[in-house]
């Protein structure tokens, strides 16, 4: 099983199956636009920028199970992401990520690459890398910027 084999909700409710984006890098994160963490959207949106044209894409998951830091609706969260922190990359639908329901490519992606807390996820704007081939490479926790992983995401470009 690879990542590509799931489908999930976009923003706007829509199916959207992952085998669209092979053959390129990508960083799935869980959000909250309450949280500590929330500042590092304009990080996230950085990296998109510098990358996006090398095949380079971010998945954006709202979650709402940590502090309900993320208690809008989905339209709400976008509009919020795009005004605040000039968002351009693709959002989804709010999901869980830990659970009895939690999100199937969530229980993949932890299975991948466990963390500190093993099959858990500790908190928002926890991220998984993804390389070209689907193959989750690497775990990186809420307090991990996305500046800080930079080189490792063009590592795989």
């Amino acid at each position: 099983m690879k990542i590509y084999d799931f489908t999930v909700k976009d923003a706007k409710g829509s199916d959207v199956n992952l085998s669209e984006y092979k053959g390129k890098v990508l960083l799935v994160v869980n959000t909250a636009t309450g949280c500590g963490f929330t500042p590092q959207y304009d990080g996230l949106q950085d990296l998109y920028e510098k990358y996006q044209e090398q095949g380079f894409e971010i998945l954006d998951f709202p979650c709402n199970q940590f502090g309900a830091q993320a208690p809008g609706t989905e339209e709400e969260i976008v509009d919020f992401c795009q005004s605040r922190f000039g968002v351009t990359f693709r959002q989804f639908a709010k999901i869980e990520v830990n659970g009895k329901n939690e999100a199937p490519l969530y229980t993949y992606l932890k299975k991948e690459k466990g963390g500190i807390l093993g099959d858990k996820i500790k908190w928002n704007f926890t991220k998984f890398l993804i390389d070209r081939e689907g193959n989750v490479t690497e775990r990186f926790g809420p307090t991990v910027k996305p500046e800080d992983i930079d080189a490792k995401v063009k590592a795989l470009l």
